[in-house]
């Protein structure tokens, strides 16, 4: 059951915005990059399990890839998808 988590939850995003919202006590919120076919309820349970917290809500984001070049070569990074998960007040994630 815990590999399926994993699965869920690919990795937290540490940005400077990120960061302010996670340390502010109004907000309380994490983002995460997660699974592009996972659903809000699948991301909610999978964060309980992984970090030991209640969740309040989750807002998801879908975000394209954008186009990179490489020489003569042209491609895109990959679509994946944002979650950024607000916490009940008594939470806290140590991710730094």
């Amino acid at each position: 059951m815990k590999n399926e988590m994993y699965s869920v939850v690919i990795r937290p995003l540490i940005t400077e915005k990120g960061t302010h919202q996670s340390q502010s006590e109004k907000v309380n919120a994490y983002s995460f990059e997660v699974d592009p076919n996972a659903n809000k309820t699948q991301i909610k349970l999978a964060v309980e399990k992984i970090y030991d917290v209640k969740v309040e809500s989750v807002r998801t984001a879908n975000r394209k890839g954008k186009p990179r070049r490489s020489g003569r070569f042209t491609g895109k990074t990959r679509h994946w998808k944002k979650a950024v998960v607000k916490l009940h007040e008594d939470s806290h994630i140590d991710l730094f």
